[in-house]
């Protein structure tokens, strides 16, 4: 698995991962129940992760959608 996202903001992630399934590309999301350590307040990264294989692929559509990766 490698990493697609890393962001704080839910509205991003729950973008991405409409626009990876409507693609039928497997993903994984780490570091959802963080929350609980930093009190919900929402500072700490959440992770997308997709199968190696999916990579350039996801990229390509978070592109093609607006999502800016910054690399």
């Amino acid at each position: 698995m490698k990493e697609l996202i890393r962001t704080s903001d839910p509205t991003l992630i729950a973008f991405a991962t409409a626009l990876l399934q409507g693609e039928d590309i497997d993903w994984f999301e780490l570091d959802v129940h963080m929350s609980v350590l930093e009190g919900s307040i929402g500072v700490l990264p959440r992770r997308l992760m997709v199968p190696d294989r999916d990579l350039f692929r996801a990229r390509a559509v978070l592109k093609d959608n607006g999502i800016d990766l910054g690399a």
